[in-house]
């Protein structure tokens, strides 16, 4: 199933996204330019990995009929030096590069297991969106 999205400027930084159905609003911050009266691109980026991870673990504790009561997705976006990094790994960037970190904490509710908890955490990571940013994407460019 593919996504489409329309993004048209409406001023300096404020933009309508369509998506689907879904009118939103997106802009940068105040301390950025922008009028705060919606996420930043970083912010809707964090939005799409949550939800996505919240929606994978809830379908496959159904799935399994787990008693997942409850779901908090904590998402934090930076951008770091590889060498300040210890948990990046190897990079491909030349030294003083910056690399794009996400923070990733994960709230589990309701009677589960330490097995089930563990393999919920490990379900995360193979999320759709998770997997598109951990990914190659290719971006083509249409005229």
């Amino acid at each position: 199933m593919a996504s489409q999205v329309t993004v048209k400027r409406i001023d300096k930084f404020k933009n309508e996204i369509q998506v689907g159905e879904h009118l939103l609003l997106g802009d940068e911050p105040r301390e950025a330019g922008g009028e705060g009266q919606g996420p930043d691109p970083y912010g809707f980026l964090l939005a799409a990995l949550g939800s996505c991870i919240s929606m994978t673990l809830t379908l496959y504790a159904d799935r399994k009929k787990w008693p997942l009561q409850g779901i908090e997705v904590r998402l934090r976006h930076a951008k770091v030096y590889g060498e300040d990094c210890a948990e990046c790994g190897e990079t491909d960037g030349e030294a003083g590069s910056l690399l794009d970190r996400i923070e990733k904490e994960i709230l589990l509710k309701g009677p589960l297991d330490e097995d089930q908890k563990r393999r919920l955490l490990e379900i995360a990571g193979k999320c759709p969106v998770h997997r598109t940013l951990t990914g190659t994407v290719v971006i083509v460019d249409r005229k």
